[in-house]
C-alpha cells in the first residue's frame, strides 16, 4: 500500500552502463549554486528535484548495491507503460523519434502542445492522466501529426494514430461497475474480449476461501481469452510475457546480490530473481516474507508486481521501484510508533473481535529514496507500507517506510498561497503552518505503520479483492486514513514525544483533512467529472460522512463568507468520536465481507461531487500559477571506473531538464517490442 503525495504535503500547504548498451549520460548542470528544488511547470503539472542526503556517506560496497538495485529499476520501466495500455510504448516512442528528429518550425503553438503532450505522456507513463485516468486532449491536430511524422519518417497509424484524437479508450481505470469494470478501462492487463464476470469466475474455481495463506492470484499476469473462449494467463516472467525487460532486471539483481549488505538481504535477493524467473506466486510470497523479516541493512529496495490500483478488478501488480537509504536520525524518532503498534491495536475503535491479538513486526522507517522507476515515478508515494497480501503481515510482519527526502523537497517548493485561500481564518491558517507539517509526517507514519498492519478478516471470509471487488482500494485507504485520524489528537503521541501538543496537532490534522475531502482536492478535477481515483474516494468518503453525521450536532459547518464556501470544525472531540465509528464500521465491512455496504458507503460519500462547490473552487484557484499536481526527476547514478574498469565510485548527478531524463531513460532502457 501507498500514501500518495498530495493526499498530504499538497493538501497541508495548500496549504548507468546497461547490460549489452553504451549509455550516454544526459546534459549535466554545470552551475555550482543553491540546490533548486523546482525545475519546471506544464499543463497541471510541476516537476520537482530531490537531493540523495547521506549517500556520500556509504561505503564503496554500498554505493554500488544502490547503484546496481537502481539499474534493476530502470530496466523494467516500459513494462508499467505497456501495462497502462496497449499502444503506450508505439505512441511514446514514434513522439520521441519525432522530438529527437524534427528540423522544422519549433516557435508554433502546435509543436510547443506536441512538447506538451510528450511531457505528459512521460509523467504518466502513457496517454491517460496520472491521477484523473482520462485520456489527454493533445490540442493539436491530425494534420498537423501527420505532417510530423512525414518530415521525421515516423511510422505511426492506424488505431494507434487515431486513439489520440478519438473518444475511444478514454479512461485507463474505470470504477463504475454499471458501465463495465473492463469494457469502460483501457489499462492492458485483459485481452479486450474478456468481461469481468468471466475474471471472477476464472479466479473462484482457482481460489479456496479456507485457505490461510492464499498467493496473490493473477499478481504477475495478463489475462487472455483464446479463440476456444478459454481464458489463459500470460505470466509476466524470464522467457514469458515482458520477458526481455525482466532479463535486464534479473541481470542486475544478481549483480546486487554480490554486494548486498548481509546474508538476509542477499537471500531475499535470490528469492526475487527466482520469481522473476520462474513467475512462480508462491515463490513470490516467499521472497515477500524474507524481504519483510531482512530490516539489519541500511539499504533496501521495493522491485516487483506491486500495488493493484490500476487494475479495476484489483488483481494485476503495476511494475515499480524504489531505492532506499535509512534516514538514521528521523527513523530513531519515529521508530517508537511501530514498537508501541500493539497499544494502538487495543486502544483503537475497532471491535474487540476484529482486533489482532499480535501485532506482528511492523518496521518503520524514514528512508531517503536514492532512485525510483516505474509505477512510482514521476508521481510518487510519500510512504509505503509493504507485503500487501494479508496473511503474511500478519504473520511475518511487514515495512513501513517515509519517503523523507521527498518530503523534503515538496516542502521546499511549497507556499502558503492556497491555504491562505481556503482556509477560514487565521487561526486555521497559523495551526497548519505551526503544526501542519509535522500532523502529516505522523498521519503517513500512523496510515501506513498501524492503518494498514491492524484488523484482521473473519475465517473463510477471503481476501478484500474477492469481497470488495472494485472499492477494495478505496475502503482500506479510508480505513488507514481513519487509524492515523484518530489516534493523532491522543495523549499517546505526547507520552511517547511525537506531538508537541495533542490538541493543536490534532486540530491541524482534522482542519486540513476535512478541507482537502471536501474542498481542495476538487481542483484535479474537471469540471463535470465523478471521482475516480481510490484515494481521492477515500478522502471525500470520510470528510463527507463525518459532516452529515455530526450535522445534528453542528460538528462541521458549511460556512459562506464573502460568497465562498468553507467547511468549519466547531467540535474537534466529537469529529473524532465520528472517525472513530466510521473506522469501526468499515473494519467491519472488511472483516465480514459485507459488499453492499462498503459499496454503499463508497458511492453514497466518495463519487458524487457537488457541482456547484466545483465550480466555485476552480474558479477560486484559477489565480493560482502554481499546478496541482508534482512529480521528480530522478538523480542519474554515475559509475567512476579505473583503467581496469573497476567501479571506483558512485556518484550522483542532476539532469539538465526532464526532457533530458526522459530521452536518456528512452535511450537506454527500451527493452520491450512495441506490441506484447
Amino acid at each position: 500500500m501507498k500514501i500518495k503525495y498530495i493526499a498530504y504535503l499538497l493538501l497541508a500547504i495548500i496549504l548507468f552502463p546497461s547490460c549489452g548498451k553504451q549509455q550516454q549520460k544526459p546534459k549535466q548542470e554545470t552551475k555550482k549554486s543553491e540546490f533548486k528544488y523546482e525545475a519546471e511547470q506544464f499543463a497541471d503539472l510541476k516537476i520537482l528535484r530531490y537531493q540523495i542526503p547521506g549517500f556520500n556517506n556509504l561505503t564503496l560496497k554500498q554505493k554500488e548495491y544502490v547503484y546496481y538495485l537502481s539499474q534493476a529499476g530502470m530496466e523494467g520501466r516500459d513494462m508499467v507503460y505497456d501495462q497502462n495500455y496497449r499502444f503506450n510504448l508505439i505512441i511514446r516512442r514514434a513522439l520521441e523519434h519525432i522530438y529527437t528528429n524534427y528540423k522544422g518550425d519549433k516557435t508554433s503553438e502546435d509543436w510547443k502542445n506536441f512538447e506538451i503532450y510528450l511531457k505528459r505522456i512521460w509523467f504518466s507513463n502513457g496517454i491517460h492522466h496520472h491521477y484523473a485516468n482520462s485520456k489527454f486532449n493533445p490540442n493539436f491536430s491530425e494534420d498537423y501529426l501527420r505532417t510530423l511524422l512525414t518530415a521525421t519518417k515516423t511510422n505511426l497509424e492506424g488505431e494507434a494514430f487515431a486513439v489520440i484524437f478519438n473518444k475511444k479508450d478514454g479512461k485507463k481505470v474505470n470504477l463504475d461497475a454499471s458501465t463495465g469494470l473492463l469494457k469502460g478501462s483501457a489499462v492492458n492487463f485483459y485481452s479486450p474480449n474478456v468481461t469481468s464476470s468471466e475474471v471472477d469466475k476464472f479466479y473462484a474455481s482457482k481460489m479456496d476461501k479456507n485457505d490461510a495463506t492464499p498467493i496473490e492470484y493473477g499478481l504477475n499476469s495478463k489475462l487472455i481469452k483464446k479463440a476456444n473462449g478459454t481464458l489463459e494467463e500470460k505470466v509476466w516472467k524470464v522467457g514469458g510475457m515482458y520477458g526481455a525487460a525482466i532479463e535486464k532486471v534479473v541481470f542486475w539483481l544478481k549483480k546486487a546480490v554480490t554486494v548486498a549488505e548481509n546474508q538476509q538481504e542477499a537471500d531475499a535477493l535470490n528469492l526475487l530473481i527466482k520469481f522473476y524467473e520462474t513467475g512462480d506466486l508462491k515463490v513470490w510470497d516467499q521472497y515477500n516474507i524474507a524481504w519483510a523479516t531482512s530490516t539489519k541493512g541500511d539499504i533496501d529496495y521495493i522491485n516487483g508486481f506491486i500495488e493493484v490500483y490500476n487494475d479495476p478488478k484489483a488483481y494485476r501488480g503495476s511494475f515499480e521501484s524504489i531505492v532506499q537509504i535509512k534516514d538514521f536520525d528521523m527513523s530513531k524518532k519515529m521508530a517508537v510508533v511501530s514498537e508501541n503498534a500493539q497499544w494502538f491495536e487495543d486502544n483503537s475503535s475497532i471491535m474487540e473481535t476484529h482486533k489482532k491479538k499480535n501485532v506482528v513486526g511492523v518496521s518503520y522507517k524514514t528512508v531517503n529514496v536514492a532512485s525510483e522507476s516505474g509505477d512510482a515515478t514521476p508521481s510518487t508515494p510519500i510512504g509505503v507500507n509493504l507485503p500487501n497480501n494479508n496473511w503474511i503481515r500478519q504473520h511475518h510482519g511487514s515495512k513501513s517506510v517515509s519517503l523523507g527526502n521527498l518530503i523534503e523537497a515538496y516542502n521546499k517548493a511549497g507556499g502558503t498561497d492556497r491555504l491562505k485561500e481556503f482556509a477560514f481564518n487565521k487561526d486555521e491558517i497559523n495551526t497548519e503552518i505551526k503544526y501542519g507539517e509535522l500532523a502529516d509526517k505522523l498521519h503517513t507514519a500512523l496510515h501506513e505503520v498501524i492503518g494498514h498492519a491492524s484488523g484482521k478478516i473473519n475465517p473463510g471470509v477471503g481476501q478484500p479483492k474477492e469481497t470488495m471487488k472494485n472499492y477494495a482500494s478505496t475502503l482500506e485507504e479510508a480505513r488507514a486514513d481513519l487509524v492515523g485520524l484518530y489516534f493523532l489528537p491522543d495523549q499517546k503521541l505526547v507520552d511517547l514525544k511525537l506531538s508537541p501538543n495533542a490538541k493543536e496537532l490534532g486540530k491541524a490534522a482534522y482542519d486540513g483533512y476535512i478541507r482537502n475531502g471536501l474542498i481542495t482536492q476538487l481542483i484535479r478535477l474537471k469540471l463535470g467529472d465523478d471521482i475516480e481515483e481510490a484515494h481521492m474516494r477515500n478522502r471525500q468518503l470520510v470528510a463527507a460522512w463525518a459532516y452529515e453525521k455530526g450535522k445534528k450536532d453542528n460538528v462541521i459547518e458549511k460556512v459562506i463568507k464573502n460568497n465562498k464556501t468553507y467547511f468549519v470544525i466547531h467540535d474537534y472531540a466529537k469529529l473524532r468520536v465520528l472517525f472513530g465509528q466510521l473506522l469501526r464500521e468499515i473494519q467491519r465491512i472488511k472483516s465480514e465481507g459485507d459488499f453492499e455496504a462498503g459499496k454503499n458507503l463508497v458511492e453514497t460519500y466518495g463519487v458524487k461531487v457537488d457541482q456547484k462547490l466545483h465550480k466555485e473552487i476552480l474558479e477560486r484557484n484559477s489565480k493560482f500559477k502554481s499546478a496541482p499536481y508534482s512529480g521528480f526527476i530522478n538523480p542519474i547514478l554515475v559509475p567512476k571506473k579505473d583503467a581496469k574498469g573497476v567501479i571506483t565510485d558512485i556518484v550522483v548527478e542532476q539532469p539538465k531538464s526532464f526532457t533530458d531524463e526522459m530521452l536518456y531513460y528512452a535511450k537506454n532502457y527500451s527493452n520491450l517490442p512495441e506490441t506484447n
